[in-house]
């Protein structure tokens, strides 16, 4: 299994529009962060996690040919604004794009991409096939997915686990049973907002500990703001076996 960091940033993205602080000025490829994504590839299996504002030129930079879903963590705009950069895949490939999400997340797309699912279709538009999952495991093309349930602040969101790795972004608390659904993850990803003390987002210290405690070989921390800092100094901040991912990083698995 193949995994690249197709965007490791928060909302806003990194550089910030207007911004003249020091992350956001800097020339250091790891210190531009589009919103995050990450994209799995399993032998003959391509999946792609959120389809954020950046979709379309996450896509041309990582240079993806084939796609065979989407997963959805939750319905906001950073996760999903992307989503009609899907039709080069339906023209390409022929065929529907799976889109698997919460229901609550499929409706929030049926609303904000009416024109996708009128009756009376503009020629051309997005083709997708809703899939509703729910907290319980799922396969795509026979490859067990588990998603982990979490909270941002208030919202449900999914982190997913294929094998050995567990991908979770945007929350600041994970329930007990979500941790033992972690338990054994050999790669683990979990976001880190910034230093300071945020509602819906663990803050770099909050994700350290947390990561502490799943104990997994190897930890990334994503969804990364520019109040975070350089990533080379913060990268010298971290414990062993902790690190900041970045926009174009791939991991290997057996």
């Amino acid at each position: 299994m193949k995994v690249t960091f197709l965007g490791t940033g928060t909302s806003q993205g990194v550089p910030v529009i207007g911004c003249t602080c020091q992350v956001c000025k800097s020339l250091d490829f790891r210190n531009k962060r589009f919103r995050s994504s990450i994209h799995f590839e399993l032998d003959d299996l391509s999946l792609v996690v959120d389809t954020g504002p950046d979709f379309r030129s996450q896509m041309l930079r990582a240079g993806i040919q084939h796609l065979d879903g989407v997963l959805f963590t939750h319905e906001h705009k950073d996760h999903t604004a992307g989503l009609d950069d899907i039709r080069p895949f339906n023209f390409k490939q022929q065929k529907d794009m799976p889109v698997f999400g919460r229901i609550n997340v499929l409706e929030q797309i049926k609303r904000e991409f009416a024109y996708v699912f009128s009756s009376k279709k503009y020629p051309g538009v997005p083709q997708v096939e809703p899939v509703e999952i729910s907290d319980k495991p799922f396969s795509i093309q026979g490859v067990e997915i588990i998603p982990i349930p979490v909270l941002h602040y208030k919202l449900p969101v999914l982190g997913f686990r294929i094998g050995d790795f567990t991908y979770i972004t945007d929350t600041n608390f994970i329930p007990d049973a979500s941790m033992k659904l972690i338990e054994g993850s050999k790669v683990l990803v979990l976001n880190a907002l910034q230093k300071t003390s945020h509602i819906s987002h663990f803050t770099l210290d909050e994700a350290v500990s947390k990561a502490k405690e799943i104990g997994a070989e190897k930890t990334y921390l994503t969804h990364i703001s520019h109040k975070l800092g350089l990533h080379d100094e913060v990268e010298n901040e971290l414990p062993e076996g902790i690190s900041l991912a970045y926009d174009g990083l791939q991991v290997s698995l057996p």
